[in-house]
């Protein structure tokens, strides 16, 4: 006899200023470095999604899986959390999605 299972799907956006970039590869080497530490801290898929061609706009968003929202909400306010400490640009807007 199988187990229900109810999986949450969990998904942030976060968009960054970054006033001091100039140029869209020093915009890339930022957005390389917050992916790979989210996904090394997270193991969460992580990617640019947005802004690709606005040199001081950076988009990602985070998506991971969770057996329960009350798991979903506790992760996205640590992955909140860290993804503002692990880069230097501000961050102007947040979106969450659980389903």
């Amino acid at each position: 006899m199988k187990k229900d299972v109810n999986i949450k799907l969990a998904v942030m956006t976060f968009r960054f200023r970054a006033s001091w970039v100039h140029s869209l590869k020093e915009k890339r080497m930022i957005i390389k470095s917050l992916i790979a530490k989210l996904q090394n801290k997270y193991h969460a898929s992580v990617a640019e999604t947005g802004e690709q061609d606005v040199h001081q706009i950076l988009e990602v968003s985070v998506a991971f899986i969770v057996p329960d929202t009350v798991m979903a909400d506790s992760m996205m306010d640590d992955i909140a959390a860290f993804a503002e400490s692990a880069t230097e640009a501000e961050l102007i807007f947040e979106t969450r999605e659980i389903r």
